[in-house]
């Protein structure tokens, strides 16, 4: 009883740190609470994240606040038609005092990354974050460098604008462990947001935003992870939805066995961020089209049908029976 009384205690520490966060967020951010909780079920998780949305819903803003919550180093790539991988790697140059090549690390060397319009730069320079992305760690010259214990990737790109732009490939959308899309705000939120940009004084900046969280304490927080119960039937619950997706006639291309793992982990981290020590199929539910939406390729029938990833990774949960 006496270990149960102190988890109780360490979750509702948890559970403060984690309103702290969503109160200083909704300080510069308004609305967008799903996107929002998606992302930090991401960061829990230790998953990279690609954030879909039209210009001016505040893709690259949420992600540059995520990157102030967190007191740990931030850099920003912004991905053009002439980057080059070594742009975003760095590159090897000879130093004429010391008659010896130096690394120079390029942006990618961080722990936080925001990669902005990730489509914007052609198939060479996205392969570039193949590696990072995967094992966490770059290798140029025959030499191996390693990131840091929290590294994450937060990527944006606007599905609207096609000229332009080189679609990712299928192996590198698989390393992303969400995919968000931010819509448009309420008629509520709109006006909230105007009446904020109508009155100077209640627009709170980002320099104004102080670090809540502390390295040390996010990997304290992911280790909690492991101590989150998740009954067998919930287990089969998610084998069963990733394997609709490899039978489903709507789809040419099903989930993988990384699809399932990031299924376990994220509901897990959902479940801490309400507060909880196991996992419901709600959890599951609400982490599960964020997973299987970019994962999905259709058939060209289901798509001349009007048929979308997402729609279809709805129903598929749907049609799976949930645990009781």
């Amino acid at each position: 009883m006496e270990e149960n009384s102190q988890e109780r205690t360490d979750l509702a520490e948890f559970s403060e740190k984690v309103s702290q966060i969503k109160r200083e967020i909704s300080r510069v951010v308004v609305g967008q609470h799903e996107a929002i909780d998606l992302l930090l079920t991401a960061i829990l998780a230790d998953g990279h994240v690609l954030i879909e949305g039209v210009p001016g819903v505040a893709k690259t803003l949420l992600a540059r606040l995520m990157s102030r919550l967190i007191d740990a180093r931030f850099s920003r790539i912004q991905f053009t038609p002439d980057l080059m991988p070594s742009d975003v790697l760095g590159t090897t140059v000879f130093n004429m005092k010391s008659s010896e090549f130096e690394f120079h690390k390029g942006p990618v060397f961080s722990d936080l990354v925001l990669v902005d319009e990730i489509n914007r730069s052609p198939a060479k320079t996205q392969a570039a974050l193949f590696e990072v992305m995967e094992e966490r760690q770059v290798t140029i010259d025959g030499s191996t460098h390693r990131m840091g214990s929290i590294y994450t990737i937060i990527a944006t790109q606007n599905p609207v604008e096609q000229e332009g732009t080189y679609r990712l490939p299928e192996a590198q959308l698989d390393r992303f462990l969400f995919k968000i899309r931010m819509g448009y705000p309420s008629v509520d939120e709109e006006v909230d947001i105007l009446k904020r940009h109508q009155d100077n004084v209640k627009l709170t900046k980002l320099e104004e935003i102080k670090p809540v969280l502390s390295i040390d304490e996010l990997l304290k927080m992911r280790e909690k992870l492991q101590s989150v119960y998740v009954e067998e039937s919930l287990l089969h619950y998610i084998a069963t939805i990733i394997q609709q997706t490899r039978t489903s006639k709507a789809v040419y291309l099903g989930a993988s066995p990384r699809a399932a793992v990031a299924m376990l982990n994220a509901s897990k981290a959902s479940a801490l961020l309400n507060g909880r020590d196991f996992v419901t199929p709600e959890d599951i539910k609400f982490v599960t089209p964020s997973i299987l939406q970019h994962r999905l390729i259709l058939t060209a029938e289901a798509e001349m049908e009007g048929y979308t990833a997402l729609k279809v990774a709805q129903k598929l949960i749907d049609k799976v029976e949930v645990p009781k």
